[in-house]
């Protein structure tokens, strides 16, 4: 299985920044891609940016020139470095992560993908 652990967000005033980052650990054979995808209250989850291992990375139009993404892949990370943040960025970010691992919980260690979810990190920013 893979764990994945958030962190940054928090509370800032328009036209701040802010940094997210996720850390995927556990029996992780490799990883396909990595991403961020936000939920405001009311509103359905929506792609902010993805990652793919072996493609082109992804931004919503609303986020273009002023977020970016990256990826340590060595360390199995991602990070979100967000800018001239607004109070339509106001959201839960949640770390996606959609990986090859080795399943030891049926035996034998069978490579499995599957796509994890983070617990999701409050990013409030205030006009």
């Amino acid at each position: 299985q893979v764990q994945l652990v958030e962190s940054g967000g928090g509370l800032v005033q328009a036209g701040g920044s802010l940094r997210l980052s996720c850390a995927a650990s556990g029996s992780i054979v490799t990883i396909a891609s990595m991403g961020w995808y936000r939920q405001a209250p009311g509103k359905q989850r929506e792609l902010v940016a993805v990652m793919p291992s072996g493609g082109s990375t992804n931004y919503a139009d609303s986020v273009k020139g002023r977020f970016t993404i990256s990826r340590d892949m060595a360390k199995n990370t991602v990070s979100l470095q967000m800018n001239s943040l607004q109070p339509e960025d106001t959201a839960v970010y949640y770390c996606n992560v959609d990986s090859y691992y080795r399943d030891y919980s049926t035996g034998g260690g069978v490579v499995r993908r599957a796509v994890y979810w983070g617990q999701g990190t409050q990013v409030t920013v205030s006009s």
